[in-house]
């Protein structure tokens, strides 16, 4: 596990999962800051290794006139403020090749997306930053073709990959999780669940994805269960309202309940 290379990280993931929470979208300083201060107080009460998510940019909109950002420069200082602030790692995605060095200058782990995953120029690029690169497996992939992307990061001379599993399509509108792949990924590089996305329902004919958030308790305690070292979990103070992603984010007032149920499991599970 790389985790502990990811600078500021207060605790160990032996005996406990480590999570990746945030908003989508950065909305604004004031709001980026207001979700971490939540999420680092309950994270460091329960003993959770945490990395501050949030997306400077959002490429893959379904419609022209969804919310992209607040600009590319802007959103990436104020994931340098949270870091600098709350003294977290961030994490954050790209979607060109440009963007891997760009946003190196900025955070922690670089993201690439699920959609992405199979573009050899740019996972090289992020791998060749030397920042800590988490590979969202693709809708359309397999567990077992995910070592080629982990390949491809090792083979740039980067030894930090992470997979995160965001589930597969079913159907046009629905994404499904089969937990039989997190064994299989686990044999190529730490692995994380998205909880979040993994109840999404896309291609709604709005051109806004909807979502299940109802099932976020039952797919996250799913995860522990089957063993994943990390969770990745969207959080927002006003899901209804957030600019991205609101059908299936967590609402933030609901974190420390079910990160405190999470950790009990965890503990069950570490000693089978």
């Amino acid at each position: 596990m790389h985790l502990s290379r990811i600078p500021q990280i207060k605790h160990t993931t032996e005996d406990n999962f480590f999570l990746l929470a945030g908003p989508c979208a950065i909305e604004g300083e004031d709001m980026a800051l207001r979700i971490a201060e939540k999420v680092v107080d309950i994270t460091d009460k329960l003993k959770i290794p945490y990395v501050f998510k949030g997306s400077f940019k959002k490429a893959n909109r379904s419609r022209i006139d969804s919310f992209t950002g607040i600009g590319d420069e802007k959103a990436l200082k104020v994931l340098r403020k949270v870091s600098e602030t709350f003294k977290v790692p961030t994490i954050t995605d790209i979607h060109e090749i440009s963007d891997a060095e760009k946003a190196a200058e900025y955070v922690d782990v670089l993201q690439i997306p699920a959609f992405l995953v199979r573009q050899t120029d740019l996972v090289v690029a992020a791998a060749e930053t030397g920042k800590v690169i988490n590979l969202k497996k693709g809708q359309f992939m397999s567990p077992e073709s995910m070592k080629h992307a982990v390949k491809k990061v090792t083979d740039s001379g980067n030894e930090q990959a992470w997979i995160t599993d965001r589930g597969t399509m079913f159907g046009y509108q629905d994404m499904v999780v089969d937990f039989r792949g997190i064994p299989t990924m686990k044999q190529f590089a730490p692995v994380v669940l998205d909880v979040t996305h993994s109840l999404q329902q896309p291609n709604q004919s709005s051109g806004v994805t909807g979502g299940r958030p109802t099932l976020i308790g039952t797919m996250a305690r799913a995860g522990i269960a089957a063993g994943v070292d990390g969770l990745f979990m969207e959080t927002h103070f006003d899901p209804a309202n957030a600019k991205s992603d609101g059908a299936n984010m967590l609402d933030l007032s609901l974190l420390e309940k079910l990160l405190s149920d999470l950790v009990a499991i965890r503990q069950v599970v570490t000693q089978l």
